[in-house]
This record gives C-alpha cells, sequence and structure tokens, in this order.
C-alpha cells in the first residue's frame, strides 16, 4: 500500500530505475517487447510471444532475457512488432518461423537480421530503429505516452514512465488552481466537438457540493477509428489518472468508464488497471493520505454508435435506452442520475496527467492559437501506412498524408482525405496544406471527429462514399427525433437512386434539400451532422453525381449497376481461365482468333454477370476491363 507522497516518490524512482535499465541495458540483460495491440494480436503475436518464452526456456535464457507485450507500436501495416532493447531494434512482420532466428543470431550472437527491418520506399535503405522512420518522426506522443514502450498490465512499469505525478501535483493544489491549468494549457474536448475542457470542468464545479461524477466516454464507434481502444489498451492508468484528476477538481469521489464490448482486450487491462491501483491504495479512500477519495467504475456499451453522444451514453450506464436527451440543462448541471457530471473522452483524459506533470505550457507549446497540443489519429483506406499517429495540432494534411503516411499505394493520384467518421467530410487536394485544427476542417466542411482519417484514391466512387456511410448513419439512428430517423432514410434512398441509375437532376435537388434539413432540425450533434458526407462530396464532386444521373456511368467504375466488363478481344489468348473462374459461367467463347493467338478469345453475357472481380483477378493478359 502507498500511503503518502514520499512513499510514492520511493515507488516511482524505484521502478523508474527498473524501466531505464531495461532501455539503457544496464541491468546487463536483453529484453524482447511485442506489440501487444488489437491488430499485431490478430496477427498471432501472443503465439510468436509464447514462441520466444519456449525457445528462451529451451536454451536457458531465462536469466539474460525478458519477454513481454506492451501496446500498440502505432505502424499497423508493418506489424507483428518486435524490439529489441537496449540496442532499440526494431523487427517488422515478424512471423512465427522467424522466432527461432531472432534469438539465435540477434538475442545470442548480437547480429541485427536485415531481411527483417524496415526499408525506406524513398532511399531504399534498411532503418534499425524506431525513431528513424518517417512514419514517427514527426509525431509526438502525449496521449498515447507509454504506448508501444511501457507493459499495460505491469503497474510498476506504468509507474516508472511517471504514472500518477500529475495526480499527486494536484492533490497538493486548490481545485481551482487545476481547473485552471487545464484551462491555461488550451486542451480542447478530443472526442470530436472540441468544447474547452477546463470550462467544462468549471461548470460543474460551480454546482453545490453533493455528489457528482465523472465519465469516460470510451464508446468509439467511428468505422475505421481506433484511438480510444489503443490508448486503453496501451495504457490504460493514463486515462484514470486523468478521470481521478478531474474528479478532484469538480469534487467527484465516482467515475465510470464506458466502453464498447467490442473491445475486450481493452476492456481486460483496464480491469487490471483498476484491480492493481486499487491494491496499492491509489484507488479508494483517503489516497495518498488527503482527504481526496475515489472509486472507479466500469460499464460496457453494446455497440450503438448513438451512445457516443454524451446524454445517450448517460441513459445507457442508468439501464435506459441509449437515446439522447434534450438540452439544456447540460450534463455538468444535471447528468448521471441528475448530479453534475463531467463527460470527457479516452484521449481528453489522457492528455490531463501530461499537463498535471509537465505543466500546462508544455502542452501548450504544440499546437495552433485556437488548438492546442496534439491529435491522435487512426490513418487509413488507400495509404502505404496505415495505423495510428500523434501528431502536434497545425500539422497539415499533405504532412499527415505523405511524409507520415507515405503517399497513395501503386502510384495512383490522391482524390479525398474522410476526416470526421460519418459526421466528417470530405477534403480534397487543394486542401491538402490546410493546418489540421478543430476551426480549419469546420471551415472547410469537415471536422476533427474523435480522429478517424479515411484517404480516398482515384479509382474510389464519391457517390458510393457517401452511401456507405448513409447506411451506416441509418442503421446507427436511434430514431427519436423525427429528422434524422425519417430524413436519413431518405437520402439513403435517393443516393441509392442514383448508384442504381434511375435518378433524375431533381433526385439530387432533393438530396440537397433533404441533407439541410437533416442538419439544421436533428436532436443531437450525431444528427445535425449526419448529412457532413453527402454534402462534402456535393459540393466537391458534384460532377460524379451528375455523371451518374445523366450519363448513367459510374467514373471510377464502382457502382455495379452502371458498368460492365468487357474483354478486350485482341488481347484474349482464349486460355480459359476467367471463364472457370467464373461462378455464373457468364463467359462465352466466340469464333474469332487474335492475330498471333491460337484459341478463340471468349466475351462476356451481359445479362449473367454479376459484376464480382473473379474475371480481372484472375486474367494474366489483363483483357479484361471495367467500363
Amino acid at each position: 500500500m502507498i500511503k503518502n507522497f514520499d512513499e510514492l516518490n520511493a515507488v516511482r524512482n524505484n521502478c523508474a530505475a527498473c524501466l531505464s535499465a531495461k532501455f539503457t541495458g544496464s541491468d546487463n540483460k536483453r529484453h524482447i517487447v511485442l506489440c501487444g495491440g488489437t491488430g499485431c494480436l490478430s496477427s498471432r503475436a501472443d503465439e510468436i510471444t509464447a514462441e520466444f518464452n519456449k525457445i528462451i526456456a529451451e536454451k536457458n535464457l531465462g536469466d539474460k532475457v525478458t519477454v513481454n507485450q506492451v501496446g500498440c507500436f502505432g505502424f499497423c501495416s508493418q506489424g507483428p512488432f518486435v524490439k529489441i532493447y537496449p540496442e532499440d531494434t526494431l523487427y517488422r512482420l515478424v512471423q512465427l518461423e522467424d522466432v527461432a532466428e531472432i534469438v539465435e543470431k540477434d538475442i545470442e550472437n548480437g547480429e541485427v537480421i536485415d531481411r527483417l527491418l524496415y526499408v525506406d520506399p524513398n532511399t531504399a535503405e534498411k532503418v534499425t530503429k524506431q525513431d528513424d522512420i518517417n512514419f514517427y518522426k514527426k509525431q509526438v506522443r502525449i496521449a498515447l505516452h507509454g504506448c508501444g514502450s511501457i507493459n499495460p498490465e505491469d503497474i510498476n512499469e506504468s509507474l516508472g514512465a511517471g504514472a500518477f505525478q500529475g495526480l499527486a501535483r494536484a492533490l497538493k493544489m486548490s481545485r481551482e488552481d487545476v481547473i485552471k491549468e487545464v484551462l491555461d494549457s488550451g486542451l480542447r474536448g478530443r472526442g470530436g466537438g472540441g468544447f474547452p475542457s477546463g470550462r467544462k470542468w468549471q461548470f460543474a464545479y460551480a454546482q453545490p457540493e453533493g455528489e457528482k461524477y465523472v465519465v469516460c466516454n470510451g464508446d468509439e464507434g467511428d468505422p475505421g477509428a481506433f484511438m480510444d481502444r489503443s490508448i486503453l489498451e496501451g495504457n490504460p492508468l493514463a486515462v484514470i489518472e486523468g478521470m481521478m484528476i478531474a474528479g478532484y477538481a469538480i469534487g467527484a469521489q465516482n467515475g465510470y468508464f464506458y466502453v464498447r464490448a467490442e473491445y475486450p482486450i481493452a476492456v481486460n487491462r483496464l480491469r487490471l488497471a483498476i484491480q492493481q491501483a486499487e491494491e496499492l491504495g491509489l484507488l479508494g479512500d483517503n489516497i495518498l493520505g488527503t482527504d481526496f477519495s475515489f472509486r472507479v467504475h466500469l460499464r460496457l456499451g453494446a455497440g450503438a454508435f448513438v451512445c457516443g453522444e454524451e446524454t445517450a451514453l448517460l441513459n445507457s450506464i442508468e439501464g435506459q435506452r441509449g437515446m439522447p436527451r434534450p438540452r439544456p440543462p447540460f450534463p455538468a448541471v444535471k447528468g448521471l442520475w441528475g448530479k453534475p457530471t463531467i463527460i470527457n473522452n479516452v484521449e481528453s483524459l489522457a492528455c490531463v496527467p501530461y499537463i498535471l506533470r509537465e505543466g500546462a505550457a508544455a502542452f501548450a507549446a504544440h499546437g495552433t492559437e485556437k488548438s492546442k497540443g496534439t491529435k491522435v489519429f487512426a490513418l487509413g483506406g488507400k495509404i502505404n501506412n496505415v495505423g495510428l499517429v500523434e501528431i502536434p495540432m497545425g500539422t497539415t494534411l499533405r504532412e499527415l498524408i505523405y511524409d507520415i503516411g507515405g503517399g497513395i499505394p501503386d502510384g495512383k493520384k490522391f482524390k479525398a482525405i474522410q476526416t470526421g467518421g460519418p459526421s466528417g467530410g470530405c477534403l480534397t487536394e487543394e486542401d491538402l496544406d490546410t493546418p489540421i485544427d478543430f476551426d480549419n476542417l469546420v471551415a472547410k466542411g469537415s471536422m476533427m471527429g474523435s480522429g478517424g482519417a479515411i484517404v480516398m484514391d482515384e479509382d474510389n466512387c464519391m457517390v458510393d462514399v457517401a452511401k456507405f456511410y448513409m447506411e451506416f448513419i441509418c442503421d446507427e439512428s436511434c430514431g427519436k427525433c423525427t429528422p434524422c430517423r425519417i430524413g436519413t432514410k431518405r437520402m439513403l434512398e435517393i443516393l441509392t437512386k442514383i448508384t442504381d441509375g434511375k435518378a433524375t437532376m431533381k433526385d439530387l435537388e432533393e438530396l440537397e434539400n433533404v441533407a439541410e434539413n437533416v442538419k439544421s432540425n436533428s436532436l443531437c450533434g450525431l444528427g445535425q451532422t449526419a448529412p457532413n458526407p453527402v454534402l462534402s462530396t456535393l459540393k466537391h464532386f458534384r460532377d460524379e453525381y451528375v455523371a451518374h444521373i445523366v450519363d448513367k456511368k459510374c467514373p471510377a467504375h464502382i457502382c455495379k449497376n452502371l458498368m460492365e466488363y468487357t474483354i478486350e478481344k485482341d488481347k484474349c489468348f482464349g486460355c480459359g481461365v476467367c471463364a472457370r473462374a467464373c461462378p455464373v459461367n457468364a463467359f462465352i467463347k466466340t469464333d474469332y482468333v487474335a492475330p498471333g493467338k491460337k484459341l478463340p478469345a471468349y466475351t462476356i453475357d451481359q445479362e449473367k454477370c454479376i459484376k464480382c472481380g473473379m474475371c480481372i483477378a484472375t486474367c494474366k493478359f489483363k483483357a479484361i476491363i471495367k467500363k
């Protein structure tokens, strides 16, 4: 049990020394760490860890080598990762069969395995250390502090990395001064709204003394988003500490985590972190010998997207149906069980310990005038370097996509980036030099959102993209208010008509009118932003909508009902591979034999063809095209 500040300092100093020994090798050991994020675990990282332990035991190296898992390294397209300390050697795309070679060559003989190193695509040079890879060079890890370097299931490593240092400082300050520190930092909510976190705390603090609550919104539901999940998996104690600091600041004694049940690894590590903190006396009554008491509770969400909206989330915690409440009153005045409640998302709370530990000025040193600090993005789609990145606010979209993201695969042309998930909009090439911050993205017709960033290239149909997001929104609408319940369905019906080639220009006008009405009249923020994908694609890619309607063509050859597969007969060798791959027997042999060929060419029966793409995938001669 840690009973006071002096004991915390003693324990933390000891843990910091042990952690430093791992990184520097001063303990005369080699340390193998593996990425334990969901992405790498899905690629057999657990089996790779077990194999390391097995081989090390067989070779009696247990007193010379340690093996453990850490949080997400972020560079998902290159996982599974293995890092060797103290040399800081990073191996990527590690497979089960590579383990024996790593132990034999690197661990026993100190030989770096070149074939497992990252290769810089611009210079073709092999890179040994993580920080020398372009993907990491422009990142600044504040919310992701400790992710990829500490074992999230060992509170000692978290303490060694600075856990509870921010809380200890906060408990020596007045509550007003803690709130002022957060205000001075410029921290704005990372869940999408961008509301100043300190002001939200002020509102709750100003309420009469009595029961108050802190709620962590971990209901991350945007397609392609995995920021909050990775933070909870990689350093759950940072988020717990942020919640405790918020609780102290407003006078709350209870905090609730609301995390979707689809995140089992995050949930398990969060449970373990709570348990370990309680065992050390860092959660519970009279923390560190003060009069501050705080307990943390965990509630699992069933996956409803609307529960990311804070009042719907409160309803769900209370056991009611997850539907938004009219506001005012706002949760800071009347929230969970009618009591003053502040709701911050995972990333926001993960930043709070840094602010109290390092000071508001250190956080505000990053970012822009109105958007301070850093932002975590889940970078995905048509991008070479898929992964999780944390960049200073003010970084441009061009830097994000080309410097950190490594550009577009196969030399394709960039077309758009969707930020903010289903509630966001598409930004185009003309926006690439826009500094990323809350206000700039809104001004361009998109939004920060929780941090999803999906890149699209010339092969994407923007009408189809809008339809994809609208299908998601229709499925996830809670149905409480008519504009969202009915309006999103009408928008999806019109988008479907357009992609089927059955729409008229009057439908396009109606689509725009419905979108504006849904935006203006929906009850909650989710409904109000639901039309953004439609409105932004109409603004930047109206010509694609017109092509679908007037020409009955999909310029990107994506919409199945507006395209056909044809065979260029002079390229066809008549080998029949495509015909054998076709699931509906749509290929017909002709009498035509192309010059220089020996067998008759094929043609495609358009009535039978289902546009599945199997023929294009199997044709070695690129004789089949989409029109």
